[in-house]
């Protein structure tokens, strides 16, 4: 049973469009890890991880990792040893603070990373097939209102 089927036609409108929106983010996500698990041995986690060092080119902080991926300091570091040990990222220290790591994909890292990114951006145009170029075109106008709304409000 998913979420969506806890509402009831006596919910508001409201409540039945956000449990279907998360409905629908749940089986898009569960659909990814299946596909990221089966095509490239990985997971979402690791795959978020590379996604964030692929804009940085240089390096991120594991600080700066933690931050943006909302996980512990505990969970990057773990990911960033399996990574590590399967020569796709790469700590350098960082000059005047031995504490401090940059950590970076390497060349096999970010070819590995393009090739999976590429998978996962057709595996999300599949997750829309069902919408027309309209249609995704509405509801993303449509859910930037939502999104407007919060930041005006934040």
């Amino acid at each position: 049973m998913d979420l969506e089927a806890r509402a009831h036609a006596e919910h508001p409108d409201e409540l039945r469009l956000w449990l279907r929106l998360l409905t629908c983010t749940q089986l898009i996500e569960r659909q990814i890890r299946t596909d990221l698990r089966e095509q490239w041995s990985t997971t979402l986690p690791r795959f978020d991880l590379m996604a964030q060092l692929e804009r940085a080119p240089e390096g991120m902080r594991m600080n700066e990792l933690s931050r943006r991926l909302m996980v512990t300091g505990g969970n990057v570091t773990g990911i960033t040893d399996q990574l590590q040990s399967e020569g796709l990222v790469e700590r350098a220290e960082v000059e005047g603070d031995r504490r401090v790591y940059l950590v970076r994909l390497t060349p096999k890292g970010r070819r590995q990373f393009n090739a999976m990114a590429r998978a996962h951006e057709a595996w999300i145009v599949e997750a829309f097939q069902a919408l027309d170029a309209r249609e995704i075109d509405t509801l993303h106008r449509l859910l930037g209102k939502v999104k407007a709304h919060f930041q005006e409000h934040a």
